[in-house]
This record gives C-alpha cells, sequence and structure tokens, in this order.
C-alpha cells in the first residue's frame, strides 16, 4: 500500500426497494488489514441478510446515520447512484463507487459535477480485453429475473394476456423476442428457453449470433436485427425484452411508440436497458412499488433497480467483483490507482468538476475532459 490509511464509508441504500448493500464482511476485513477503518450505516446489510454484528466481528465501525458516513469517509462505495437526500452531502474531493448511469439523467450528471467529487461507476470499468467486470454480474441477474417478471405479468392477473411461458401439451408456448444478445440478453434467453418458450434473440453482432446458435437450444433462433426483422419480431411477441447496452450511453430506441401497435394486445415489455434510458420509446423509469404501466394496450415493466429485488444474490455477486477495485482505490487514492490499473481510469466519468467519460459528455453536449489529462 503507498497511499495514507483511509476511511471508507459503506451507506444504507434508500432507493425504493433497494436491498443490495456495497460491502460484504470478508471486504470489511480485507479493508481492515490493509490498516483504513470502515464505516457501515447502521442495518445497511439487513437486506441481503448481513447483521450490523457479524460487520462488527469483522472490523467495521457501525454509525447511525447517513450524514456522519458522508461526512468522514473519504471514499464511499454504494451500489446506486445518489438519491436526492445523498447529493447534497456529496464534498469535494470525495471519491464515489457506484453503479452512476450518467447518461440517463441530466440532473444527477449536473448535480455531481457540481459536487466537486470524484465519480468512479462502476458500469464504465472495462477489462483489458474491452469488458465490463462490473456490470457483468448484475447483468446476469437482470437477464434472468427479466424472465421471472415476464413471466408473471403475462399471468391475467397481473393484467398480461394469460399466457403461460412454456405452454403445455398441445397448446403453443409463448414468443420471447429479446433485442440484444449480450450478457442479459443472453441470460435471458438461456432462461425463457429452460422454461419451454420459443425464443427470437435480435442482434446485429453476427459474430456474437453465431455463436449463440451454436450453444443455445434448438428453441432459441437467432435473427440478424435491422428495422424490417425487428417490426416482424414484434408481431408474434407474447413477451419482449429489452436488452441494448451503449457503454456510458443513453441507450438507442430500437422500438418506437408507432411500434407498439404491431404487438398483440396485453403482451408484456421488460425495458433492461432503462438504466440507461431505455431502448423502448414508451418506457420510463418504474420502482418495484409501482414496477408496471400500460401504453397502447402493452404492458411495460421499467424497473430501474432489477437486481435489488433479490438482494443477497446481487450483492455476493458484485462485491465479488467491485472488491479488488475498491481495495485499489483505497490502498493508493483515485490517480495513482488509475495510472496502475487503466481500468479503473476508464471508470472514471466526472473529476471534480470535470466530465471525463467522451460517452457522457456528448449525450449532453457538455465539455469533455481525459481524466488522464486532469492534474489533482
Amino acid at each position: 500500500m503507498s497511499g495514507q490509511p483511509q476511511v471508507v464509508g459503506v451507506p444504507k441504500e434508500i432507493k425504493t426497494h433497494e436491498y443490495r448493500v456495497a460491502l460484504t464482511p470478508v471486504g470489511v476485513e480485507e479493508f481492515h488489514r490493509r490498516g483504513h477503518k470502515v464505516l457501515i450505516q447502521e442495518s445497511a446489510g439487513m437486506g441481503s441478510g448481513i447483521s450490523d454484528e457479524e460487520y462488527s466481528r469483522h472490523g467495521a465501525e457501525i454509525v447511525s446515520t447517513l450524514e456522519e458516513v458522508m461526512a468522514r469517509a473519504g471514499l464511499i462505495l454504494k451500489v446506486k447512484e445518489p438519491q436526492e437526500k445523498e447529493i447534497p452531502l456529496l464534498r469535494p474531493g470525495q471519491v464515489v463507487f457506484t453503479f452512476f448511469h450518467f447518461a440517463a439523467s441530466e440532473e444527477l450528471t449536473l448535480a455531481v459535477q457540481k459536487s466537486g467529487i470524484t465519480a468512479v461507476a462502476y458500469e464504465t470499468i472495462r477489462d483489458e480485453k474491452g469488458g465490463l467486470p462490473l456490470l457483468t454480474p448484475m447483468s446476469e441477474v437482470a437477464g434472468r429475473m427479466s424472465i421471472q417478471e415476464g413471466a408473471k405479468y403475462l399471468e391475467r392477473p397481473f393484467e398480461g394476456r394469460g399466457i403461460l411461458l412454456g405452454g403445455v401439451p398441445g397448446v403453443l408456448p409463448a414468443n420471447v423476442v429479446i433485442l440484444g444478445a449480450g450478457i442479459v440478453g443472453s441470460n435471458a434467453a438461456k432462461v425463457a428457453a429452460g422454461l419451454g418458450a420459443k425464443v427470437t434473440l435480435l442482434d446485429v453482432n453476427l459474430d456474437r449470433l453465431r455463436y449463440l446458435d451454436d450453444v443455445m437450444p434448438r428453441n432459441v433462433t437467432t435473427l440478424f436485427s435491422d428495422r424490417h426483422s425487428l417490426r416482424e419480431a414484434l408481431r408474434w411477441a407474447d413477451l419482449l425484452i429489452g436488452a441494448v447496452l451503449i457503454p456510458g450511453a443513453k441507450a438507442p430506441h430500437l422500438v418506437h411508440k408507432e411500434d407498439l401497435k404491431l404487438m398483440p394486445h396485453r403482451a408484456v415489455i421488460i425495458d433492461v436497458a432503462i438504466d440507461q434510458g431505455g431502448c423502448i420509446e414508451t418506457s420510463r423509469p418504474t420502482t418495484h412499488n409501482q414496477p408496471t404501466f400500460m401504453v397502447d394496450n402493452i404492458i411495460h415493466y421499467c424497473v430501474t433497480n432489477m437486481p435489488g429485488a433479490v438482494g443477497r444474490t446481487s450483492t455476493f455477486a458484485l462485491t465479488n467483483v467491485t472488491l479488488p477495485f475498491s481495495l485499489q482505490l483505497a490502498d493508493h487514492g483515485i490517480k495513482e490507482a488509475a495510472a496502475r490499473n487503466p481500468a479503473i481510469s476508464s471508470g472514471v466519468n466526472i473529476h471534480q468538476g470535470k466530465i471525463t467519460n467522451l460517452a457522457v459528455a456528448n449525450t449532453f453536449n457538455l465539455t469533455h475532459v481525459p481524466f488522464q489529462e486532469l492534474g489533482g
């Protein structure tokens, strides 16, 4: 460790029905062993089945308020973007490591820019292969959950078409159409196929489609995504999964409002891309309290923190991959950690008032300054 010992703060997530926490007890132990102090807000881990006592046994200090965590810690570890109550507590020089999804909110982008913090976003950290290692586990969870939720909202009591996803002998299964064959899309396809649905998976990457065509079951069909094939697929889609991602940037609208008229009445859309603005034009963010709304007789499910509903699974899946980066940030500070590990540099979206992520800057027509060009 080349830097000074840090105070690391883990606040309790306050987004509606968010049950994840940014650090597990083994993570506390690792920070403690390296000489850092860890503050855990009281009951932060309860939604993931982790008690305050368990955190304490591994060396954490339990503090009662969000304000104390934010005031004392130089490195803040979170799961979701700062909420309205948290933004005024951000202070210049602080490093916040979490999912930000700036492209979905200009208001959040400007508020964080004004705060003077360094915003390191899980979703834009890239490994040496160009992958998104911190986004992957939550994409796996969201992809699998999208089918679970879609199957539920296809039921008639939830205003759906009254269709069993896998059908029964003598009755056709549901048609599931998935836009995007990345981590979310492939996990959704795997679960939908396992339940017996007829699955159509669309993407523009032919190499990816060839690979999935080889490894997926026979009830998964791959289809090159263009405007014509997409509109045709909508005609038979009982369940549509939006799984499109452009890292750091706003998701493109692949399905327009007029396209909804092509779909069967009371079909279901699960827009997993809603964190980045959504890939369905009629999507808008929803919560686990009120997860759905209807547009043109089509059910839309657009919960922005889907994995939060399965907090324990998601917390351990997420912290498995975030902890090594969190330790580097604590051990070395943001500048040296970024210099040592280019993946961390790619995660810096805003640094002390400057927009350092090109996609975010372009989304809102803001000035972009590469992080490597900034001192301090």
